[in-house]
C-alpha cells in the first residue's frame, strides 16, 4: 500500500501537531479566527500577497516609498495575526491595547510612506515629531518581533542599541545621541529597517515565499516522502532514511527547521520508532536533516538571496557553491542512520508497505515548477522574481492535473493568504536584523569585535574560526534563519574575512553556524519539537542531532581554510577528487561517532577512523594519503576481527 500521512498517522501515539508547533515554532502561535472574522482576515492576507506581487513588477517607487509602506502592511497583519503571549486564546477577538499597537506601528510606517519626499530632502535633521514617530515604529516592531520570532533576538537588538546610546556614539549629548541613533535607524534605507535585509525580503524573499505556500498546495511535500520511501524505504532502518532524503527535498523549498521537523517528522518519527529506533534516535534524526534543509539549495531557507545581496555576486552561483558542503551534510546523517540501524540489527520496510515507483513517476510533474525556477535562475535568463512569478503559474498549472490534491480557486485563495502570513515573520526579523546591523556600523562595533577576536587568535585562523564559531551558535539561539544569516552577516563574517578568509567562504561559515543552533543545546528548537513528536528526553534527542549533524561542524572549517570546496578557483579534475576523498572521509568520521563499521568499533579504532576522515575531508594530496592510510588501517582491523567473530 501507498506510504502515507494517514497511515503513519494511525502507528503514531496520540499527539497534538499544532501544540508542538506552537510550543516550538513562534510563528504558529497565532490568533484563532473563525467563521466570517476568519474570512476577512484571510482576504487581508491575501490583498497583502497581491500587494507585495504589485509592487515587485508594476511600481518604481522610491525606495523609501516602497520599503516603508510594506513595513507598514507587516505592522498591521502582524498585530492582526499574532497575540501577546502563548497559550489559549479567545476566540475572534483582539484586545484594545493590541488595535493600539497595531495603529501606532502601520501610522508610524505609513507616515514615512506618504511624506517621504520631503523625509529623504531634510538629510540627517529631524524634527521632534519624526523622532517620537521613528521611536514609535521602533517599538512596535521590536513587540511584533517578539511575539513571532521570539525573545533571543530582541535581547541581542536590545544590548546593541543600549550599547550605541551609552558607549558607542561620540555625541557628548545623551539626547542627540538618542535623537541620531532613531533618526538612522527608522529613516535611513541604507542602515537601518529599511536597509537590505528589509528590502531583499521586499523584492525576492516575499515572492519566494509566495510561492512555497502555492507549491505546498500542489502536494509536493507528500510526493517528496513518497518518493523517498519507495526508493530507501526498503533498506535497513528505511524510515530514517526516508526522514533524511525527504527532508532533505523538503529542505529546498521550506524555510523553516521547525516546521520541518514537525511536518515531515509527524510521518517518518513514528515509522522510525516502530522501526526499532530508540525515541531519542529517532527525533534526532529528523531534527538534524529538517535543520540541513536550511542549508540545501536553492532556497537555503531564503538566505541564498541575502547572501548574494551582500557579496554582490549571482544568485546561481550561490547555490552552485553551496551543493556540495549540503550534500557532505547529508550524507553524513544518512550514513549515521545507516550504521545505526547495522548497529541495532534494523531491517526496512516490507515490499507491500513500499510505494509503486510507477505511479509516483507519474506524479513527476508536480517537480515542474522547481525545475523551471532553478533553470530560469540558474540561466540568468530571468530576474530571481521574475522566474518565482512563472514558477507560482506553474505551480498552479500542475495542481491542476493532481488528482490527489487538485488545486482551485478556494485553494488558491488560501496559498496566497499563507504566503502573505508567511512573510510577516520574516520581514519582521530582517527589520529587526537590520537595527542590528545599523548599530554595528553606526558605532563601529564591528571593529570591536573583530579586534578582540583577532587579539585573542593572534595570527591562529584555526583560534578565530573557533571563536566565530561559537559567537554564531550563541547568537544563532533560537533566530529564524533569514534573520540568523543577517546578524551573521553583520557581526561574525568581518572577522573571518580580516583574518584572510574568502568572502564567500566566511558568509558560509558563519551561516552554517549559525544555523545549527536549532540543534545545539541549550536552545535546539528543532531537536525538542522532535522530541515532543516521539515523546522522548529533550536534553537527550539534542545531544544525539548534534552528533548526527557532525558534518555541520567540520565541514565549514574545512571549506574556510581550503576553499576547493566552494569551487573556488579550483578545476574539474580536483573537485571530483575532493567529491571521492570527502565522502570516503564522512563515512568514517560517522562510523567513529557512531562506533560501527563492519561491526563494533574499539576506542583505537575509532580515533584512527576519525583522524583518517578528517585527514580526508580537508582537500590536499598529503592528507588524502594519511587519511586513506588510517581508514584502510580501521577497514582491516575490522576484517580480520569480522573473521574471527564469524569463526568463534
Amino acid at each position: 500500500m501507498l506510504f502515507s500521512k494517514k497511515k503513519a498517522q494511525e502507528t503514531a501515539e496520540p499527539m497534538d501537531l499544532e501544540s508542538v508547533m506552537k510550543k516550538f515554532d513562534r510563528e504558529s502561535n497565532t490568533r484563532i479566527w473563525e467563521g466570517k472574522p476568519k474570512i476577512a482576515v484571510n482576504c487581508i492576507l491575501a490583498a497583502f500577497a497581491l500587494f507585495c506581487v504589485y509592487v515587485i513588477f508594476f511600481t518604481t517607487w522610491l525606495d523609501a516609498i516602497r520599503l516603508s509602506s510594506f513595513m507598514g502592511c507587516i505592522m498591521f497583519i502582524g498585530y492582526l495575526v499574532y497575540p501577546a503571549k502563548k497559550g489559549i486564546q479567545k476566540v475572534n477577538y483582539i484586545p484594545w491595547y493590541d488595535i493600539l499597537l497595531m495603529v501606532l506601528g502601520t501610522a508610524s510606517f505609513l507616515y514615512y510612506t506618504f511624506d517621504a519626499n520631503n523625509i529623504v530632502q531634510q538629510g540627517n535633521r529631524y524634527e521632534v515629531y519624526q523622532i517620537i514617530i521613528g521611536a514609535i515604529g521602533i517599538i512596535c516592531l521590536l513587540e511584533l518581533c517578539r511575539r513571532c520570532v521570539g525573545i533571543p533576538i530582541i535581547i541581542v537588538a536590545l544590548a546593541f542599541i543600549i550599547y550605541a546610546i551609552f558607549w558607542g556614539l561620540s555625541n557628548p549629548d545623551l539626547l542627540k545621541r538618542l535623537t541620531g541613533l532613531i533618526g538612522r535607524l527608522f529613516y535611513v534605507t541604507t542602515s537601518g529597517i529599511l536597509s537590505t535585509p528589509v528590502n531583499t525580503c521586499s523584492k525576492y524573499i516575499a515572492i519566494f515565499i509566495i510561492f512555497g505556500a502555492f507549491l505546498e498546495r500542489t502536494g509536493i511535500a507528500d510526493f517528496f516522502i513518497k518518493i523517498s520511501n519507495s526508493i530507501v524505504g526498503g533498506f535497513s532502518g528505511g524510515p530514517a532514511k526516508v526522514a533524511v532524503v525527504a527532508s532533505a527535498l523538503e529542505g529546498m523549498v521550506s524555510g523553516s527547521s521547525v516546521a520541518n521537523t514537525v511536518g515531515s517528522g509527524s510521518v517518518t518519527i513514528p515509522l522510525m520508532k516502530k522501526a526499532g529506533y530508540k525515541p531519542e534516535f529517532a527525533a534526532a534524526a529528523e531534527a538534524s536533516a529538517s535543520t540541513g534543509g536550511q542549508i540545501m539549495p536553492p532556497i537555503m531557507g531564503a538566505a541564498a538571496f541575502l547572501m548574494a545581496e551582500n557579496l554582490g555576486v549571482s544568485y546561481s552561483s550561490i547555490i552552485v557553491r553551496a551543493i556540495l558542503p549540503a550534500l557532505l551534510y547529508f550524507l553524513g546523517v544518512f550514513i549515521a542512520v545507516h550504521l545505526e540501524a547495522k548497529k541495532e540489527g534494523l531491517r526496512g520496510l516490507s515490499r507491500d508497505e513500499l510505494p509503486k515507483i510507477l505511479p509516483l513517476l507519474k506524479q513527476s510533474y508536480l517537480l515542474l515548477p522547481i525545475i523551471l525556477l532553478i533553470s530560469l535562475v540558474g540561466t540568468g535568463s530571468r530576474s530571481i522574481a521574475y522566474a518565482a512569478a512563472l514558477a507560482i503559474i506553474a505551480a498552479i498549472i500542475v495542481g491542476l492535473f493532481n488528482k490527489e490534491k487538485r488545486i482551485n480557486l478556494k485553494s488558491i485563495w488560501e496559498a496566497l493568504a499563507a504566503g502573505g502570513q508567511g512573510i510577516i515573520t520574516v520581514a519582521v526579523a530582517c527589520g529587526v536584523a537590520g537595527i542590528i546591523a545599523g548599530t554595528i556600523t553606526m558605532t563601529g562595533l564591528a571593529n570591536v569585535l573583530i579586534n578582540g577576536i583577532l587579539t585573542l587568535a593572534g595570527d591562529k585562523v584555526i583560534i578565530a574560526l573557533f571563536l566565530t564559531m561559537i559567537t554564531c551558535i550563541v547568537l544563532g539561539m533560537g533566530v529564524p534563519t533569514t534573520a540568523n544569516y543577517c546578524i551573521m552577516a553583520a557581526t561574525c563574517a568581518p572577522i573571518l574575512i580580516k583574518m584572510g578568509v574568502p568572502d564567500i567562504a566566511a558568509h558560509f561559515f558563519v551561516f552554517y553556524f549559525g544555523i545549527v543552533a536549532d540543534l545545539t543545546p541549550p536552545v535546539a528548537l528543532a531537536a525538542y519539537a522532535g522530541a515532543a513528536i516521539a515523546q522522548a528526553n529533550p536534553m537527550k534527542t539534542a545531544l544525539t542531532a548534534t552528533k548526527l549533524a557532525i558534518g555541520a561542524f567540520i565541514v565549514p572549517f574545512v571549506f574556510a581554510l581550503s576553499p576547493d570546496m566552494l569551487l573556488i578557483d579550483t578545476t574539474i579534475p580536483n573537485v571530483i577528487l575532493i567529491c571521492i576523498t570527502s565522502c570516503i572521509g564522512m563515512f568514517a568520521v560517522s562510523a567513529s561517532l557512531q562506533g560501527y563499521l563492519l561491526h563494533g568499533m574499539k576506542w583505537p579504532e575509532r580515533i584512527l577512523s576519525a583522524a583518517g576522515g578528517l585527514m580526508l575531508i580537508y582537500p590536499g594530496l598529503v592528507t588524502d594519503i594519511i587519511g586513506l592510510s588510517l581508514v584502510g588501517i580501521v577497514i582491516v582491523i575490522q576484517l580480520l576481527t569480522k573473521k574471527k567473530l564469524t569463526i568463534a
